[in-house]
């Protein structure tokens, strides 16, 4: 059914994430699908102090739901659905697996190449020795794609 097909995207604070997301929300809305938006978090590092790293630990919770929430209300006005939003802490490769692996409704990662220095590791290790982990397709799309050949191309 197509109300079940979820596109993951990754939340991360690269450029070329907003051509992902445009290109999920574009896909979804055509489809009658959703969308999920994946921030990862890093792992507070050990800390002298254990309360130092539990309030590091919620800012950077805090500072991901903000994110979301307005990149939430973007992909609501593009598809006019609400998205799933997730938030991580971790490796990102690991993780990103780790969201495929538990929740069967994504079926289809979407991920935006880096325009300068190579594919971006993400996509070079989701596309490399990571690929056999992967439940579900892959769309790459180049990350220099202007808003209207995204529009083409969905």
């Amino acid at each position: 059914m197509p109300q079940d097909r979820v596109f993951l995207v990754v939340v991360d604070d690269s450029p070329e994430r907003a051509v992902a997301l445009r290109y999920a929300c574009l896909r979804a809305r055509k489809s009658g699908g959703r969308v999920a938006l994946l921030r990862i978090t890093e792992p507070v590092g050990l800390q002298e102090w254990a309360g130092v790293g539990a309030l590091m630990q919620e800012e950077r919770r805090q500072e991901a739901e903000q994110l979301l929430s307005a990149l939430g209300t973007q992909v609501q006005e593009i598809t006019g659905g609400l998205p799933l939003l997730l938030i991580r802490e971790g490796d990102a490769v690991e993780q990103v697996l780790s969201v495929l692996a538990e929740d069967p409704r994504i079926s289809i990662l979407v991920l935006a190449t880096a325009t300068e220095g190579g594919p971006g590791p993400l996509v070079t290790a989701l596309s490399g020795r990571q690929a056999g982990r992967l439940r579900c397709p892959m769309t790459i799309v180049p990350g220099g794609l202007s808003d209207e050949e995204l529009d083409r191309v969905t």
